[in-house]
């Protein structure tokens, strides 16, 4: 599978999100999610076989890591993307904060 098809599942760019600036295990990597643990290995192996995350073991533990370099012009398009997932996040909470603040309680005087 290319990466830009491996991308287009949304669990995998969350996965990639988590492992994009720092290494977590399988099972670090699986707690965060409400799928089983082979979903997500299965999610990883594609991850892995379309050369965006790498893999380290260490024993039994499997470590990964999205390979940014590898992915070429992809690693800014999914940066830009969460960034600006980020942005509009800020903005709602921002204008959320707002209307809550010119609420007025019941019975207040206008």
């Amino acid at each position: 599978m290319d990466a830009v098809r491996a991308v287009a599942e949304p669990r995998r760019r969350e996965i990639l999100h988590l492992v994009w600036d720092a290494e977590l295990s399988a099972g670090q990597i699986a707690e965060r999610f409400d799928v089983t643990f082979g979903a997500v290995s299965q999610h990883l192996r594609v991850l892995r076989d379309s050369g965006l995350v790498t893999l380290r073991q260490d024993g039994k533990r499997r470590y990964y890591r999205a390979d940014r370099e590898a992915m070429g012009p992809l690693a800014d398009y999914l940066q830009s993307m969460w960034a600006t997932k980020v942005d509009t996040l800020a903005a709602l909470a921002e204008a959320a904060e707002a209307a809550e603040r010119n609420e007025k309680p019941e019975g207040a005087a206008k």
